[in-house]
């Protein structure tokens, strides 16, 4: 599908001017960055536009409750190796802020697309793509999104007999088993940390047997399958067995495994692993994740966390105690306003460190802690739990809009 060949219509263009239009104007009004508002537009104008933009690109699909945004980053990055993309690495990533980023990249090759759980399977419709990542599926937002096996479930409906190439986590069964309808599937060992979703057979529903990193279902003998690409300690392993080191900027295994499956994407398009890895290093933070800033004469990192699969890998690449942690939440509509899940994450992870707490339901979370035999304390602001932390660098943990509130506070 690459090159660009037909122009647009004199209608797809008008929403394409109308689109950016919009955007202009939201951006001037202060309202963020604009790409939903003009994707809105634009496709209330045209609503075959998204398709139409997506025609001269190979497009990428990365879908996931957690690790797109960063995954989505890291493929652009390789694939740039091999020509001009065009992605909405700020995750604006249902059809309106897919529209808009699409808008802008009619000189592009590769379109390399973020696109939530629940509109994967009729984005992949709208711009038939060449690949699409699946890397894991867990709760979050519990008020908005399905119960993951129904969520799978549209996965396995909506992407049956696709002919993309599927690069699917073989360590996830939710996904394993949304991508197993699929005729092309390219299976990633990446693991799977959080697993508290997948302890029944996605298949049957019998009880899933762990022995290690393998996993099987007793009943109905769905089972891990055989991966071609793994994640072995700091190196990739790919098809041939050969081992190409990783070497990244960004923190923690979540990443590298969101390398693993970069590279297993980068080699359907012709990149090489050695290229597309090197290339990865590149990546310092994504949409101000992993950034660290100074604020009040602190270092401050920021990481976001939007659900209890995400706080578990979050944990993980803190520095140890007695560093200081700060945790913000919120419940507005982008974070889902059911905040239930705070009692699904294992706060105790966080014993040693002196802990400040923030956002709009920091009384909820204040519970959380409370329960879990945690110190911590209470705040107002960050402004007032930076000049109560003791030295050293501060590691800011909070949800989605939590994390927003924070950049613009800090001046990131």
């Amino acid at each position: 599908m690459s090159g660009n060949t037909d122009p647009l219509s004199p209608r797809a263009k008008l929403a394409v001017t109308a689109g950016k239009a919009a955007a202009a104007v939201s951006r001037a009004a202060g309202r963020g960055s604009g790409s939903v508002i003009g994707g809105k537009v634009a496709l209330r104008l045209d609503p075959e536009l998204l398709g139409r933009l997506a025609t001269h690109l190979d497009v990428v699909l990365v879908s996931a409750t957690n690790g797109k945004t960063t995954t989505t980053r890291l493929i652009a990055e390789a694939l740039r190796a091999s020509g001009p993309v065009v992605s909405n690495a700020l995750g604006a990533n249902m059809p309106a802020g897919i529209t808009s980023a699409l808008a802008g990249g009619s000189d592009a090759k590769y379109g390399v697309i973020e696109v939530d759980e629940k509109y994967l399977a009729g984005v992949a419709r709208d711009v038939d793509p060449k690949a699409i990542a699946l890397l894991n599926l867990s709760r979050d937002q519990l008020d908005r999104a399905a119960e993951t096996r129904m969520l799978a479930e549209k996965w396995r409906e909506g992407l049956a007999g696709t002919k993309a190439v599927v690069i699917a986590n073989a360590d996830d069964p939710l996904v394993v088993w949304a991508a197993s309808s699929s005729p092309n599937v390219v299976w990633v060992a990446a693991g799977q940390e959080w697993k508290d979703d997948a302890w029944s057979c996605p298949s049957c529903g019998g009880v899933m047997q762990r022995p290690g990193d393998d996993w099987f279902c007793g009943e109905c003998g769905f089972r891990r399958p055989a991966p071609s690409w793994v994640l072995s300690g700091d190196h990739v392993l790919d098809p041939h067995g050969s081992a190409w080191p990783i070497h990244l900027q960004l923190p923690g295994r979540a990443n590298k495994a969101n390398a693993t499956s970069s590279a297993a994407v980068a080699a359907v398009f012709g990149v090489p692993p050695q290229v597309a890895l090197e290339r990865m290093y590149q990546v310092q933070a994504v949409a101000g994740r992993y950034d660290v800033v100074q604020f009040q004469g602190r270092d401050l990192r920021l990481l976001l966390a939007k659900n209890p699969a995400g706080w578990l890998e979050t944990f993980s690449l803190i520095d140890p105690p007695p560093t200081p942690v700060i945790l913000s939440v919120n419940a507005r509509g982008a974070d889902g306003t059911d905040t239930s899940w705070l009692w699904d994450v294992d706060y105790t992870r966080l014993a040693g460190h002196p802990i400040f707490v923030l956002g709009d339901r920091k009384l909820d979370l204040a519970v959380r802690l409370e329960v879990a035999n945690l110190d911590f304390r209470v705040c107002e602001s960050v402004d007032e739990a930076v000049q109560l932390a003791p030295p050293g660098r501060i590691e800011t943990i909070a949800n989605y809009t939590a994390f927003q509130d924070l950049r613009r506070r800090v001046g990131n």
